[in-house]
Order: structure tokens, then sequence, then C-alpha cells
């Protein structure tokens, strides 16, 4: 009976779910193409908008800001992204049906990690970052569409969790604890 509610959950939001992390995926795989084929040299900035926003090709072997983990990097953020993703699938069959925030959020975190991992295991060079934002020599690490995504998915899903902890604790301290006769007797 549960297994069937827990099918029911996923089913009502899927419609959600699925678009968004396809879309994420989808977005994320074709800007990082043009990037890797219209940014070129690597490491030379086009400036967008002026020199606050620019898109400067670089490939990251490593993680967010430049982490780096040896020669076993590309393996090793590998299977922490698959693992990752086991969790987040775990969550997602958690959510409760209808729970649009969650669901979006989770497609994000999730869509962005699939972006990522699609480059690790195509390039040996790392993964194709290329939106680069500052002023002059002061510029935040450069990034992509999926780093975006986790980014913005992750903070989202962290608030969503936050909210359902202080509703759980909130309900826990209303909820009246039963008084059996034995303990009545003691009184």
């Amino acid at each position: 009976m549960q297994r069937s509610s827990e099918r029911s959950t996923e089913r009502g939001n899927a419609g959600l779910f699925w678009p968004v992390l396809c879309l994420i995926a989808a977005v994320d795989f074709g800007t990082k193409f043009l990037a890797a084929r219209r940014l070129l040299p690597q490491g030379l900035p086009h400036e967008v908008f002026g020199d606050w926003v620019r898109f400067t090709l670089v490939r990251n072997p490593g993680a967010a800001f430049g982490l780096h983990l040896g020669s076993q990097s590309r393996w090793i953020f590998m299977a922490l992204t698959i693992v990752a993703l086991v969790i987040l699938g775990f969550l997602y069959t958690a959510t409760r049906r209808g729970d649009a925030v969650r669901a979006i959020a989770l497609a994000m975190v999730c869509g962005g990690a699939i972006g990522n991992l699609i480059d690790r295991i195509t390039s040996r060079f790392g993964v194709v970052d290329f939106i680069d934002i500052g002023f002059g020599d002061s510029r935040w690490p450069t990034f992509n569409v999926a780093d975006m995504a986790v980014s913005i998915g992750a903070f989202l899903l962290a608030w969503v969790l936050w909210g359902e902890d202080t509703e759980t604790q909130s309900a826990a301290v209303r909820t009246p604890i039963p008084v059996s006769a034995d303990t009545r007797e003691l009184s």
C-alpha cells in the first residue's frame, strides 16, 4: 500500500521535476557546447556587459571554487556526484505530492549535477566554465549554467527543508502528550 502512495507522490511531482531537470541539463549542455567552440582561445575574456560580465572559457578539472584533489579529481568528483544524485533521488521520492518548491529545487540541483557530470564523463580536461563576473582583477570564480542551477536549487532546498523542520518542531510543541491511567494515579 505504501509503495502505491509513493508512486502516486512521484507522479504528482513528475510534471514539474522532469521538465525542469531536462531543461537545465539541455541549456547547460547547449551553452557549454557553444562556449567551447566560440570562446577561443581558452582564457581570453569576451566582454558581454563591459568588464562586469564576460565570457571566458576555462576548463575546471576540480570542483567549485577550484577545489582540486590531485590526479584523481575527475573520478572522485564523478563518484561524489553519483552518490549525491542517489541521495537527491531519495529526497525526491519522499517529496509530498504537490510540493512544487521542493520538486523544483531538487530538479535544479539534479539537472545541474547531471550537466557537470556529463562534462566529467566526456572530457578528461574538466568541466566547461565560461561565465566570468567581477570588476577588474576582483572576479568571482568562473562558472556555468549547471553551477547556477545547483547553487539556486541548493538554497531553495535548504529553505524548504528548514521550513519542514520548523513545521515539524511546531507541531511537536502543539501536540499534547497522552496521559495514561497509570500516570494519573501517580499524581
